[in-house]
This record gives structure tokens, sequence and C-alpha cells, in this order.
């Protein structure tokens, strides 16, 4: 049996930081070597299905509850090919994803968060978040487009804000997908160099990449103060793709076997409605 992939990778609420002492090609637990790790995340998808399906059927009553898995890493870090391997392991009639770009003229004329709270995941299903709230706490600071007496105090509006999904029924699961700057280098350079995956190039990520230790001290910040017993923050290994990608999935397993969804029992007598249909004649 593996170890539990949330106790090994969660930061402690309140804990330091310090990323340089996480090993992004770290194997803390599970398989070593990718055609093992191919094997079991093909388990773990025959673990999920009944899982998120049975969340699904308890959301369509409206009264089940959700998960928010929140992607966030420097470019390159694969939170698209978490998208692609780990939400494809499930039905995606149960997903709801959302990515969050540059905010639009519309969004920067509200609240930080008011972009946020319309794509909150729906009972029942399974919310993806490809950059986050964080973004508002993150580039903002390093690019210096607001002062710090703009973006310290959302640290504690996201607290307050993630407090409220837990206590609506959301369990949010937040992922910081640690990559090297050498592993950064090189999935940059396979943009340029390799004519299919160009259309994924931005010249902005040439300076926000000689931004790299404002950037690691700022999620340094965001991991120390924001990760609570409600909503903490696991730091994945992010320089194995199949490593990565295998710990997202486990993290995700192991919440849903915790949740421990039910489908609902029906509110109508079965057997009269089985004796009705098979009684029934469709009209030729």
């Amino acid at each position: 049996m593996t170890q539990d992939v949330r106790d090994l990778l969660r930061v402690e609420p309140g804990a330091a930081v310090d990323l340089d002492a996480h090993d992004p090609r770290a194997r803390p637990a599970g398989p070593r070597r990718k055609a093992d790790a191919a094997a079991e995340m093909a388990q773990l998808g025959e673990r999920l299905d009944p899982l998120q399906e049975a969340l699904y059927a308890a959301g369509s009553t409206g009264e089940g509850r959700s998960v928010l898995l929140v992607l966030q890493g420097m470019d390159t870090s694969g939170k698209g090919g978490v998208i692609r391997r780990v939400a494809g392991l499930v039905n995606p009639q149960g997903l709801q994803i959302a990515g969050f770009g540059r905010p639009t003229a519309q969004e920067r004329r509200h609240h930080f968060l008011w972009r946020i709270r319309r794509q909150v995941p729906c009972p029942g299903r399974i919310g993806i978040f490809d950059r986050s709230h964080y973004e508002d706490v993150l580039v903002v600071r390093v690019q210096g487009l607001v002062g710090e007496d703009v973006w310290r105090p959302r640290f504690a509006e996201i607290n307050i804000f993630e407090q409220e999904l837990a206590a609506a029924g959301t369990t949010i699961v937040k992922v910081f997908l640690h990559i090297s700057p050498d592993k950064q280098l090189e999935r940059l350079l396979a943009r340029l160099d390799e004519p299919a995956k160009r259309w994924k190039w931005d010249p902005a990520d040439v300076e926000a990449r000689a931004q790299w230790g404002a950037y690691q001290r700022a999620y340094e910040d965001i991991l120390h103060r924001t990760s609570t017993l409600n909503a903490p923050w696991y730091v994945v290994p992010g320089d194995r793709k199949w490593y990565r990608n295998w710990c997202v999935a486990r993290l995700l397993l192991e919440t849903l076997e915790e949740l421990d969804p039910r489908v609902p029992q029906p509110k109508f007598d079965v057997a009269a409605e089985r004796a009705r249909l098979l009684a029934s004649e469709p009209d030729r």
C-alpha cells in the first residue's frame, strides 16, 4: 500500500517554506519508473471512476459536495499536462475546468475574486483551476502592478474565501507544481525548436524567467500564508512529467476516498417501477 501522498507533500499550516529544499526530481513515494507509473495511472483511473460517478450522482440532488483542484506553478510546470492526463481519467461530464490568464477589462473593474467565484464548481463536480486567485498575490507582486498595500491584504481575503467554500461543501486541493530552472529552460526551448509547440510560445516567458528568484520567494510566501486545514497546499515534484501526473492523480484519489461519496437512494418504489416498465408498450 502506497503511503498517503497527502501526508508526504502537504505544507503544514503556518510552516515556513524553502523551495530550494524541495527537489523537483524527487520521488518520495509511488512508482520509480515511467512504465510503472503508466500501469499505476490506469489503476488509479479504475478507482477514481466510480468515486467520481457517485460524487456526480449525489450532486444531481443539489445537495452533494464538490472538489476543487487548484493548479499553480511556473511557466512549463505542467498545468495543462496534468489536466490532460489526470482529468482524462474520469468522465468529462463531471468536470468543470477554468483557466485564468490576464484579467480582461471587465474583470479588472471588479474585485479580484469576482471572476473566481463565477467558476466555483457546482455540487457533484470536480473543478480544476489552471492558475487561480493566487495570480493576484503573485504576478501583481513580482511585476509591481500594484503596491504591497494592495496585494498583501489579499492573503487574508483568500483564506476567508476558501474557508467559505469549504463550509459550503467544496473540498479544496491546492497543488504547486515545482520545477527546476534547468527543466524550464529545456521545455521553453522545445516550444521554439518543435514546430508543433510554437503556438505555446509567449515572449513574456523570458522576462518571467529572468525573475525566477522573485517568483520563488512569492510562492514561498503563498504556501506559508495560505496553506490551511481546510485548503492545504501540496508541493508536487514537477521535473518528471510522469511522476507529477501520478502524484496529482493520487492526491485526487485520496481526497475522493476520504469524502466517500455515495449514490443517493431512489425516492421511488424500484419494484413497482420495474413492473410498470415491463408492462409498458411503446407507441409504434
